[in-house]
């Protein structure tokens, strides 16, 4: 069964209404006009329960009962709670249509607060380079220097285009992050963009530039297979939104990228992807493919997509920029549903300049995800940053994961004429806020959990989607809503604290930030800031004593990345203060030996 994003997300009002057509002509069995039965007086439904059933869930749950109270919740349970299911148990089934998103819907601009930026404006760089003479440097060259190379037509798309599929063709065993190859579809857009740039018609920055798609972004008649077993055949009839911007700001569709299995690390059904700085650990994920191809060499630039860290941490790993828009400003129409009040979709590339442009050609309200909300994009890649104020954390820039790296940034910061500033969060568990993620992914993939589908994927460790989805069914419902106003006071601490500046620097991989910023929406920018040393592979999956990984000696060497957080829809200041890191430490450009 398809669950793109478009299926979830579009025509919602016609789905409706077209479901409520449908069950009002279902025959069913006729009930006593008027109210409904009074609580605990429906049929009893549902297998036995006794007190010792009780007893067993209440670990579960970790709400102790007395004797007393499990006799009486044991006693009419099938009258009471059980009925509660019938939406999926029956008698009365009710099939949600995949067009359907949740009633409640997250706004993450709380009332009151001021929404930032005032104008719409977008001003790049001024660059003039000579082409390179060398077709590798071509191909790691950032996508704002491409775009003018072909804009005075020093360079073809179609030159380029056969560029990245020689490469892609070369390198992509090393790495495995193609899904689907996309070459008689890209060189024809090439050459349309060849045609059409000839006959004086340039659409912008992103005409004629090759790029690859997360393979949970749909693409009218090609594959777009979630990087999972169930749905390796599925090839949608209509473009996602973000697919239908990018054809129209002229780009060139070379490969669907792989991603770890339902959005979930860097294992799919085709393998493992790899990184290119170290092959002999997984590149990240879950937008595993983005991150890998665009650090190999393989694409100008790509699309991944994040819940809880799918953008910053394969950047981290592969040593790329990684853009996470503000939640709501990138509609996820035709993408892959995971979390509908935590996806976000976003730009993977080179340099930090190069993901603005990409934002800007895919921002904006579409009409049809109700998520995404009208917002002014406000970027000038020569504003200066001094006396901006950058928030940090004192404690996690001593303490790992941060880096001498991170020290390195937060010192650039004074040098740079910013200014830093102590910020503080108070000491909840945050990770509690996953129970959303778990509970809103289990919905979303209830039928594969229910006709056991799941047991197809790849990945089967305790923390896969299999176990988490099958878990997630014994979650408790007051839980959730506990968590969810848990979700409203953190946002309101990040309103605080945002309040107080214009961004923070902080550690990419620190739990509690990457955790709570996901679920407040706030935007953030990952970009290389040096390199380090591991003497052992990383992964995204437990450890496993059975399957130690490869340790190094000598340590290897390999890219090392800091991350900013914006004010909500203010991507530009923190694209602004990422230029001056990036011109400050100037290692963007360093390329994973051997590719």
């Amino acid at each position: 069964m398809s669950k793109s994003r478009r299926e979830f997300l579009t025509q919602s009002t016609l789905t409706l209404l077209a479901s409520a057509s449908a069950l009002a002509q279902t025959p069913s069995t006729p009930t006593t006009p008027g109210a409904p039965p009074a609580f605990g007086t429906s049929p009893s439904v549902g297998p036995e329960v006794s007190p010792a059933t009780f007893s067993e869930a209440e670990k579960l749950v970790q709400f102790p009962l007395t004797e007393k109270d499990r006799a009486q919740a044991a006693g009419n349970w099938r009258a009471a709670m059980a009925p509660l299911y019938e939406r999926r148990t029956g008698p009365r089934k009710v099939a949600i249509p995949d067009a359907i998103a949740p009633y409640s819907t997250v706004n993450s601009i709380l009332l009151g607060q001021p929404t930032l930026p005032a104008k719409n404006e977008f001003l790049r760089t001024h660059s003039d380079a000579p082409l390179p003479p060398t077709d590798e440097a071509i191909a790691f060259a950032p996508v704002h220097q491409l775009s003018r190379w072909i804009e005075t037509r020093k360079l073809t798309s179609t030159r380029l285009t056969e560029i990245y599929l020689k490469r892609i063709e070369r390198l992509n065993p090393k790495v495995n992050c193609i899904i689907t190859l996309t070459r008689d579809h890209a060189l024809a857009q090439a050459k349309a963009a060849d045609a059409e740039i000839a006959a004086g018609h340039y659409r912008g920055p992103l005409h004629g530039i090759p790029w690859g798609a997360k393979d949970l972004l749909d693409t009218a008649n090609i594959a777009t297979t979630w990087g999972a077993e169930p749905f390796q055949h599925r090839v949608p009839t209509a473009d996602a939104t973000v697919t239908e911007r990018l054809n129209a700001a002229g780009a060139v569709l070379i490969a669907k990228l792989s991603l770890g299995a339902l959005a979930l690390n860097d294992v799919w059904f085709g393998g493992q992807t790899m990184n290119p700085w170290l092959l002999e650990e997984g590149s990240s994920g879950s937008s595993a493919g983005p991150g890998a191809a665009t650090a190999a060499g393989l694409v100008a630039f790509a699309i991944g997509s994040e819940t809880g860290g799918s953008i910053v941490s394969p950047s981290m790993r592969c040593g790329v920029t990684g853009l996470r828009p503000t939640y709501g400003r990138v509609p996820r129409t035709g993408a892959m549903t995971l979390c509908w009040s935590l996806d976000k979709l976003g730009p993977m590339a080179r340099s930090v300049e190069d993901t603005m442009l990409v934002l800007n050609a895919i921002t904006g309200p579409d009409g049809k995800d109700v998520s995404c909300v009208p917002s002014k994009l406000d970027f000038d890649a020569q504003a200066p940053t001094k006396n901006l104020k950058v928030g940090y954390f004192p404690q996690w820039m001593k303490e790992a994961p941060a880096t001498d790296v991170d020290r390195a940034a937060l010192a650039a910061i004074s040098t740079l004429g910013m200014t830093p500033v102590e910020v503080t969060l108070p000491d909840w568990p945050y990770d509690n806020l996953d129970l959303i993620l778990f509970a809103e992914s289990a919905a979303a993939f209830e039928e594969i959990t229910l006709n056991h589908q799941l047991d197809q994927l790849k990945a089967q460790v305790p923390d896969a989607w299999p176990n988490t989805f099958r878990q997630s069914r014994f979650l408790s419902a007051v839980d959730y809503v506990q968590a969810d106003r848990l979700r409203r006071m953190v946002a309101v601490e990040m309103a605080r604290i945002m309040s107080e500046v214009d961004l923070l620097l902080v550690p990419s991989l620190r739990d509690e930030i990457l955790t709570l910023t996901n679920f407040t929406g706030h935007p953030s920018l990952t970009l290389r800031a040096g390199f380090v040393e591991v003497s052992e592979a990383r992964s995204d999956w437990a450890p496993d004593p059975t399957k130690p990984l490869p340790k190094f000696n000598p340590p290897r060497r390999v890219p090392h990345g800091v991350t900013l957080i914006g004010r909500l829809f203010d991507e530009g200041t923190i694209a602004r203060a990422g230029l001056a890191l990036e011109t400050h430490f100037n290692v963007a450009s360093e390329n994973p030996p051997g590719f």
